[in-house]
């Protein structure tokens, strides 16, 4: 650990006993693929008994009618975020019928392209928007990638830490807005350097169904295991490889995250400029809309990063407007693959840990990322999802080739001490134990959920189908008949009717045709909302 970092640290103890550190918030967004008894995708529509997923605010959809993502409100307890979670699941299972939710990644058995069916929002401008968009990402990118599941973790850093930190850096003549904006993009700088660690530690998808690819092609990483099952020996994570979610024309925008007004400008930027390719997949052709349009990307969210700084948007705001205008509100992490041996894909233990790597991100010194050294952090990337298992496996830091466990030794070193600022208010040492725990793991390869995977397929002979439905049905029995909290049962009740009626008002409130309200959108999105920063955001 470095001088620097554990002098820090030892002045922010007091901070800590006295609760700067105390409350951060928390939220998960969870995607679960719905399948049949067999194992296969489900073709059915999104259960009307789980209420409209245009307007629902935590059961909705995300690529696919098939594709079920889960929404918690955000919490200062992680465990209250799993709990709420794990009511979602409960609650769901009383309306699938015979139907599983997939606990991988990785999808279950698909039939082609169109055997992932896309979802449907309802008749609404903005439904309809959210409808050609995944058509959209169809023509691009194909729909077989979009049935791959993951975990977003959205967290924000207490008020108290900010005030903090700005007075022990001398920035006060900076905006509040400002400086945490300024330091969100620092941790998440750090981030990008040291994802691979997370990719390590929690990626869950080194096997994948035969379906998953065109008929007879199979990469070179890949080897076969049985008759429908490819495997990869080494990879930690194949949702994050070039198979999952990457894209060569994304790779040009080269987003690394040193400054606020760089990363706003990079996707307004990417957002209203055409691509040949895309052009050439045309937009509206008599009325059949196949895109938003032929730019780099149809919207913001298009944009594929295992983390991204965001904040709640208000009315006819895009996300980066709401960036621009107001700064940084919370970080989300996107790299996180569903554990299929965790009935939720994750639990609280790991969500602490990841609070700890985030913390440690804050807090360590974080330049700027120049353009060779962005390449560089792709390629440690890379090599962690593909062989992150390999005890030949180097990576390069500084010019220098480390080891996964040398490196992430060194690393949680210092994590361990950026937990014990967020147990400073705790019963116990939550963060520190999730820390300690994980330690292990960087020199035994076999106890992360890709190795654990790995070996109950070569052990048990099981295809990759076979073994994840069979957990599947283990979890579906536990939720079935594990008690919910009655006021969140009601309240899910309540949210289905509610839900309904809300699209029904949506659409029936809509005053012009879908090409014009396009056209407003995309003319209001192109805005700059740079000059409409509130008043007091410089006091």
């Amino acid at each position: 650990m470095s001088e620097t970092f554990a002098t820090l640290i030892a002045s922010l103890q007091q901070a800590a006993r006295q609760g700067a550190f105390g409350r951060l918030r928390r939220g998960l967004e969870k995607e679960g693929l719905r399948v049949d008894r067999r194992g296969h995708i489900a073709s059915t529509p999104h259960p009307q008994a789980l209420g409209s997923k245009l307007t629902h605010p935590h059961i909705t959809t995300d690529y696919s009618e098939a594709l079920l993502e889960y929404i918690t409100p955000v919490y200062c307890r992680p465990g209250d975020a799993i709990d709420f979670l794990a009511d979602l699941h409960r609650f769901s299972y009383r309306h699938l019928g015979d139907e599983l939710i997939w606990p991988a990644s990785m999808p279950a058995r698909l039939d082609g392209n169109d055997s992932v069916t896309i979802a449907d929002y309802g008749r609404s401008n903005v439904g309809t928007m959210k409808h050609v968009y995944r058509k959209g990402l169809d023509v691009r990118y194909g729909r077989i990638m979009q049935s791959i599941a993951g975990i977003h973790y959205n967290v924000s850093l207490p008020d108290e830490l900010w005030t903090l930190l700005q007075a022990r850096d001398g920035r006060q003549v900076m905006s509040v807005d400002d400086f945490r904006s300024e330091r969100y993009f620092g941790l998440i700088r750090n981030f990008r350097r040291h994802s691979w660690l997370l990719l390590y530690l929690f990626g869950a998808s080194p096997a994948l169904d035969r379906s998953f690819l065109p008929a007879g092609e199979r990469p070179d990483k890949l080897q076969a295991h049985g008759r429908d099952t490819l495997i990869s020996p080494y990879a930690t994570s194949l949702r994050m490889s070039d198979l999952g979610y990457q894209n060569k024309v994304q790779a040009q925008l080269k987003i690394c995250f040193n400054t606020l007004s760089n990363y706003v400008g990079t996707l307004r930027h990417a957002i209203s400029t055409p691509w040949p390719a895309y052009q050439a997949l045309g937009v509206n052709e008599r009325g059949d809309w196949r895109q938003l349009n032929a730019n780099i990307l149809q919207i913001e969210n298009e944009y594929y990063s295992d983390i991204r700084p965001k904040r709640v948007t208000r009315h006819n705001e895009t996300p980066s407007q709401a960036l621009e205008a107001r700064g940084v509100e919370y970080i989300e992490v996107r790299c996180l693959d569903l554990d299929p041996f965790l009935p939720l894909g994750i639990d609280e233990a790991r969500l602490r840990f990841i609070d700890a790597f985030l913390m440690w991100c804050l807090l360590s010194e974080s330049p700027w990322i120049p353009d060779d050294e962005c390449n560089r952090l792709d390629d440690n990337r890379r090599l962690v999802v593909e062989r992150g298992r390999d005890p030949a496996l180097r990576l390069l830091q500084q010019g220098r080739e480390r080891s996964i466990a040398d490196w992430g030794g060194e690393i949680m070193g210092e994590i361990a001490q950026a937990a014990a600022l967020l147990d400073a208010l705790e019963t116990g040492t939550p963060h520190a134990d999730a820390v300690a725990a994980l330690v292990p793991w960087l020199t035994d390869p076999a106890l992360t959920p890709s190795g654990r995977l790995l070996a109950r397929l070569e052990s048990s002979g099981e295809e990759f189908l076979e073994a994840i439905l069979a957990i599947a049905r283990e979890q579906a029995e536990q939720m079935r008949e594990a008690p919910m909290d009655p006021a969140r049962a009601a309240l899910f009740d309540e949210l289905v009717g509610t839900s309904h009626q809300q699209q029904r008002e949506i659409e029936a409130a809509d005053l012009v045709d879908f090409d014009t309200f396009l056209a407003r959108y995309f003319a209001s999105a192109r805005e700059s909302r740079a000059a409409t920063v509130d008043s007091g955001a410089a006091q």
